[in-house]
């Protein structure tokens, strides 16, 4: 399969230029409905659909008519988000409007088409040349430069995508014949696989992004709420942040209690910080195979960590695995406000006793 670069076309241009104000009706008019790359407007927010099947619902609760189905990784518009009933054993009330119906909020994530200007050389910095670069587009195909395909994921995905948020090191450049641009990324910590990539769906980090929040701060302090599935950054006794989070799951599909995914109670001190990460765990029909986690920071001996998440959108309600699921902007602050600071020529950093910012986990 051959990766096929998405360029703002002259038609794509023309199109988002003279959405303007009829913007709105175009939408309700479900002429975007499952959108194709082509279709994907510059800035516009889409919904991905990221479980295996979502319904459309006439009004924003299982219990009234369902409209149709949408698939994982159908693009939907997103319209705007509402409140409406929570479907089942699900604690959030979240909904959102699209042109056919209303979708579970959980089930998609939010998204932007933000191509970008390839650059022609990369920067030379004290570990070599490279840089590090995230996804801003829904989602980008991908090859594998040095096959045979080694990690869960791809072995299991005949299509393999990069998806909006995900982070990764890109250490080399090359056109094809069409001229098209394109970036070899790879996993630093992972199965060894690397890829090319398309140029336009990544944005360069810059060196500023990364640079530490409030680095003078004393007695810094990460308390996440169990109960109330919150996340807070103290310093002394100041609140400086707040975010929803996602933490252990408590119950299966079938409501039955589960232990084996709680996140650990208590105060635990960082141990690890990397700015792009590789997690697999578990084991087959529950395991767990994802690249390109942004902005991760272990606290637990177990491997459990606060992390960005981009598979899905559920914040205030436990789902993962053990670990605190934030949303990609969350973890970013998070991860450039506690201690200690990881350097963007790092990128990864085990730190030594006594540790790092205390994470303290309570209900």
């Amino acid at each position: 399969m051959s990766v096929e670069s998405k360029k703002l076309s002259r038609r794509n241009f023309l199109k988002s230029s003279l959405l303007g104000f009829g913007s709105i009706w175009v939408l309700r008019q479900g002429q975007f409905t499952n959108l194709q790359e082509d279709d994907w407007v510059e800035n516009q927010v889409y919904g991905r659909v990221c479980e295996g099947k979502v319904n459309l619902y006439q009004y924003p609760t299982i219990n009234g008519p369902i409209l149709g189905a949408r698939y994982e990784d159908n693009i939907v518009p997103w319209l705007r988000e509402v409140v409406g009933e929570s479907p089942g054993l699900a604690l959030s009330r979240r909904w959102v409007e699209t042109p056919d119906g209303y979708i579970y909020a959980p089930r998609l994530q939010p998204v932007r088409h933000l191509p970008n200007e390839p650059i022609s050389e990369l920067p030379e910095i004290s570990i070599g040349r490279g840089m590090w670069a995230e996804i801003t587009v829904p989602y980008v195909p991908i090859v594998v430069s040095n096959p045979p395909a080694r990690a869960p994921w791809l072995l299991e995905n005949p299509f393999p995508r990069f998806y909006y948020s995900q982070v990764f090191w890109v250490d080399d450049i090359k056109k094809d014949a069409r001229g098209r641009t394109f970036y070899h990324a790879v996993q630093k910590w992972g199965y060894g696989d690397k890829f090319w990539v398309s140029a336009e769906a990544f944005r360069p980090l810059k060196l500023e992004e990364l640079s530490p929040i409030h680095p003078q701060a004393e007695n810094k302090r990460i308390l996440v709420n169990i109960s109330y599935q919150t996340l807070s950054c103290y310093e002394d006794i100041r609140e400086v942040y707040f975010c929803r989070v996602s933490t252990g799951a408590k119950f299966d599909a079938y409501g039955e209690a589960i232990d084996k995914w709680a996140t650990p109670l208590g105060a635990h001190r960082t141990w690890r910080k990397l700015i792009s990460h590789h997690m697999s765990g578990g084991v087959s029909g529950s395991g767990w195979d994802l690249p390109g986690i942004a902005y991760t920071i272990l606290f637990s001996g177990a491997g459990q960590s606060i992390h960005s998440t981009f598979w899905h959108n559920d914040f205030g309600t436990p789902r993962s695995r053990g670990c605190i699921n934030v949303a990609p902007e969350d973890a970013k602050w998070i991860f450039r406000w506690s201690e200690p600071h990881i350097p963007y020529d790092v990128g990864d950093l085990t730190i030594s006793m006594p540790g790092g910012t205390v994470v303290e986990v309570y209900e």
